[in-house]
């Protein structure tokens, strides 16, 4: 293929990412990307695992100067965040992502990246392809479905592996070394509703134009999320006529905080419903942060539908909407500025009589995390649905000992001159679940420096990955 990027080192780590990012890899669609890292593997004979989720595991010996060293484990996920924008036509079942230069960064034309994870798989098969010539044996992991709730991780049979000593490569700053993360559950809140005849005029109502963002690492930045500006559109609209919901949708990932959110009423005044949103779009955007100054609500006329929900559940959906506790919910009491609990209403999606609304509540305590759905089981008895807790995840405590953070930390300094900064993050990491199946590891997370992930604005620094290669080929040359 022809390489976009030629004049960057290493070369190799550059053109591995561009060729996996025409491969399609959204979670759950990790299969072609799996059948990619095999066939590198056997065309260099090297041992490899591949289990019923796509998880892929490659070994490399040790170069001859460096037989009988301990093993070193890299891991990273294969599947990404698959978010485009409204008006960009992109299947990501079947599509290479469009990637363009933008002056020191790459991007995606009007879809996400996938820079996260996809830089750890081009930086893995760059070692295993040679790039550093004498290292330790690698035992290189690709996990798969991590963005929907580490699911590859979970199932993976850590039996195979024999390192213990392991670099994620799964953090988006160049000089942060991230040493512990939060766990976290997914929660499903399901409103089975009775349709009714369609009645009145309809109006439809689009919420757009949001930063959006990490729901982890971007909980505490102040982006709005448009599940529940429309929430509160509605609840105001509600609160002076007698709407109904007829269909409504937001977002597409509950790691993502939703930038986008549409809705489809009867109102039995079109231009009173109009007026009322109008002037309610205005205020709220006077409380939005200068992030969000793209923030824009339509409401316009439609064609009508068969069937709208009674006044009763759309007032129980508009009260889960507006009622739920999202955003950040308690701070760390022992490291300042660091988020201790929080959630994100990632989706509201629409089924045939079923209104789903999908909650990430993050935490590094268990107990939060219990807390945290005995609260959305409260609310869903009291707003008439049910709960499903799912894909819960065991956060990774911090180590006040680690070698190989002392080790990354002082070849960091002596590349750049800079101290690195050890930190605990309020997202989910594999590290916790492979801590617990293998609790003796010394394990540190690290990257080079992206932007805006899980957006269609993500990018990834280029200068940053090529002084964050030169850091890990030293590091390696020392384990």
């Amino acid at each position: 293929m022809n390489h976009l990027i030629n004049n960057r080192k290493p070369i190799s780590v550059f053109h591995y990412f561009e060729e996996i990012s025409a491969i399609p890899r959204g979670s759950f669609n990790e299969r072609a990307i799996a059948d990619y890292l095999v066939a590198f593997a056997v065309a260099r004979g090297l041992e490899y695992s591949r289990d019923s989720l796509n998880n892929v595991l490659i070994k490399a010996p040790a170069s001859p100067d460096r037989v009988g060293e301990a093993p070193i484990l890299l891991q990273g996920h294969t599947d990404m965040v698959c978010e485009k924008n409204g008006e960009v036509e992109h299947d990501f079942l079947t599509d290479p992502l469009e990637l363009y230069l933008d002056g020191d960064f790459l991007r995606a034309r009007g879809t996400t990246l996938g820079a996260d994870d996809g830089i750890a798989v081009a930086i893995m098969l760059a070692l295993l392809d040679g790039e550093i010539q004498s290292h330790p044996a690698y035992e290189c992991l690709f996990t798969t479905a991590e963005e929907v709730g580490l699911n590859g991780a979970h199932a993976f049979d850590y039996s195979q592996i024999t390192a213990r000593r392991m670099l994620n490569l799964d953090s988006e700053e160049l000089g942060v070394v991230t040493a512990g993360c939060a766990g976290g559950v997914r929660t499903d809140l399901t409103l089975a509703y009775h349709p009714v005849a369609f009645a009145g005029e309809t109006i439809r109502v689009s919420v757009a134009g949001l930063m959006g963002g990490h729901s982890g690492e971007n909980i505490n930045s102040g982006r709005a999320n448009a599940n529940r500006l429309m929430g509160r559109l509605l609840a105001e609209l509600i609160a002076q006529t007698d709407a109904r919901i007829c269909t409504i949708g937001g977002g597409s990932k509950d790691n993502a905080i939703p930038r986008e959110c549409s809705a489809v009423l009867a109102v039995p005044d079109f231009s009173a419903a109009q007026d009322l949103l109008t002037n309610a779009a205005v205020r709220l955007a006077d409380e939005l942060s200068a992030e969000d100054r793209g923030f824009c609500v339509t409401a316009e006329d439609c064609e009508p539908e068969t069937v709208m929900l009674t006044a009763e559940d759309t007032h129980r959906a508009v009260a889960v909407l507006t009622c739920s506790q999202i955003g950040v919910l308690e701070m760390s009491k022992q490291i300042t500025g660091l988020v201790e609990y929080s959630r994100n209403l990632g989706v509201v999606r629409q089924e045939e009589g079923k209104l789903t609304f999908v909650f990430s509540s993050r935490s590094s305590m268990e107990n939060q995390l219990d807390a945290a759905e005995r609260e959305l089981d409260l609310l869903a008895e009291m707003t008439g649905c049910t709960t499903r807790h799912h894909s819960r995840y065991p956060g990774w405590s911090y180590a006040p000992v680690s070698a190989l953070r002392d080790a990354y930390c002082k070849i960091y300094r002596d590349v750049t001159g800079k101290d690195a900064t050890v930190n605990v993050i309020h997202a989910g990491l594999e590290c916790g679940i492979i801590h617990s199946h293998l609790p003796d590891m010394d394990m540190i997370s690290i990257g080079p420096t992206m932007h805006d992930i899980h957006s269609p604005n993500e990018a990834l620094d280029l200068n940053a990955t090529e002084t964050f290669f030169e850091v890990l080929d030293r590091l390696i040359s020392v384990l």
